[in-house]
């Protein structure tokens, strides 16, 4: 099977990644807003900790479902993503998730919790479409050896939604946050999910399908690396989205007299250290004459976009005050340094970063008030590298079965459905958040498994 490419100009390929990269923002910011939807419908339809992470289950469950269906219509019928083009991919994605966010309006109207959980499930599912064809297309629109750092980039901008979400999405759901208005936002995401697909119809994005028979099988679960990055994926995801989910919560759980705002301010700044940390592993991978420039640019280029973020946040949030997040630079150069210890060696970076985020929540669980909420912040600095250096470097060997690998390792985004619903039952139990961090720490010993033993097969394929 042949897999042929164009066009193959820079201009074109310059302005395919600027419209793919319009993709990871919009679901970047459609996934964080569930962080905000959860407490809002855990108090509007008096729901236990377990039950409000339903939302997570549902929303995440959808991308088992939908990479689950694509892998059997792969394995039976030849790879779907080769057969219509990934520009086609893309558009289904974004029309399945624009029908999703619509079906907020009978929800809301009914007042039914299973009609909203039904509304992210599609949405879910638009999602999955959009990142089973989307990651594979940034890893291949340009070198080899470049699609980490591409990967990074564009995940950074998924960041960058996902930073917003929290006070945007936040300022709009406190708006509309009753049962007959909770539904407005949506509709308007839903607008925006067919404007997107309008761009992208009119945008010439460069075509790399596959020509020839195609071909079944499972040949893709053939490679170590990728089922060693399935497990990877699932961890990756559930400990984020647990951290995340359970962050606004547990704020109110241990500072009872916390503004309503705050948490929702600090769950900006949690998504916003992904981006950062994305910012920085895309640099990290340019080659630069001296170690002492290129470390110099990506402390410059960390510390701008954080005074970016407070900026944003105070034009958002008059009564923020900026001095208070003065402790965040200091995790921000513990990043740094874990860049200069890791080398910028994708895979073993992997490995560092789920160690710090290990002792980050340890530490998070010995202390209290407003130390756990910077501790469990943190995090998010250290989350940043993990999905794009795992995905790339699970689908590195792949060849035509890429989009193949990449469905596997959509499906195990399922890790964000099951992880913060197990983690809110030991809540339940435990009687608050601040103790149940164990949950996403087990996970990231895996990722200092999986970086390591990945690092190393990598290294005997490339030798």
């Amino acid at each position: 099977m042949k897999v042929e490419s164009t066009p193959k100009s820079t201009a074109v390929n310059a302005i395919s990644f600027a419209a793919i990269i319009s993709l990871f923002f919009m679901w970047g910011f459609i996934t964080c807003m569930n962080d905000i939807l959860i407490p809002e419908l855990k108090e509007m339809f008096h729901l236990s900790r377990a039950g409000s992470m339903f939302v997570q289950f549902c929303f995440f469950g959808a991308y088992f479902v939908g990479s689950l269906i694509y892998f059997i219509i792969s394995v039976t019928a030849g790879d779907p993503i080769g057969r219509m083009g990934y520009k086609k991919g893309i558009l289904a994605g974004l029309f399945t998730a624009a029908a999703g966010c619509a079906l907020f309006y009978p929800a809301s109207t009914l007042n039914l919790y299973g009609l909203f959980l039904a509304g992210l499930f599609v949405v879910g599912l638009g999602v999955t479409i959009l990142q089973i064809a989307a990651n594979p297309y940034v890893t291949i629109l340009g070198s080899p050896e470049g699609a980490s750092g591409r990967l990074n980039l564009s995940q950074a901008f998924n960041s960058l939604g996902t930073t917003l979400a929290p006070m945007l999405g936040g300022i709009l759901l406190s708006h509309f946050a009753d049962s007959a208005h909770i539904h407005i936002p949506y509709l308007m995401f839903s607008g925006l999910f067919l404007l997107v697909a309008m761009v992208i119809a009119l945008v010439p994005l460069p075509s790399f399908e596959q020509h020839g028979k195609m071909e079944g099988g499972a040949a893709a679960l053939k490679d170590k690396t990728l089922v060693l990055g399935i497990f990877a994926i699932f961890c990756y995801v559930g400990a984020e989205v647990s951290v995340g989910s359970s962050f606004i919560n547990c704020a109110h759980e241990l500072i009872p007299d916390i503004s309503e705002e705050t948490p929702k301010i600090f769950l900006a700044f949690y998504w916003g250290g992904l981006m950062i940390g994305r910012f920085l592993g895309s640099l990290a991978l340019v080659t630069h004459r001296s170690s002492a420039a290129k470390y110099g640019l990506m402390a410059a280029v960390a510390v701008g976009t954080f005074l970016l973020l407070l900026g944003v946040t105070y034009f958002l949030h008059p009564n923020f005050s900026p001095l208070s997040m003065w402790p965040y630079l200091v995790f921000i150069a513990i990043n740094i340094c874990g860049f200069i210890v890791g080398q910028s060696q994708s895979l073993k970076m992997i490995s560092i970063f789920a160690g710090v985020n290990i002792i980050l929540l340890a530490v998070a669980m010995v202390v209290t008030g407003y130390p756990t909420i910077w501790f469990l912040l943190a995090t998010g600095l250290f989350n940043s590298i993990m999905w794009s250096n795992i995905f790339s470097g699970a689908i590195a060997h792949l060849g035509k079965y890429t989009a193949q690998g990449s469905s596997l390792l959509v499906m195990a985004i399922l890790g964000g459905a099951l992880l913060p619903p197990l983690q809110g039952l030991v809540a339940d139990g435990l009687g608050g958040y601040h103790y149940s961090y164990f949950i996403p720490m087990i996970a990231y010993v895996y990722l200092i498994v999986f970086g390591v033993l990945a690092y190393k097969r990598d290294q005997r394929l490339n030798s």
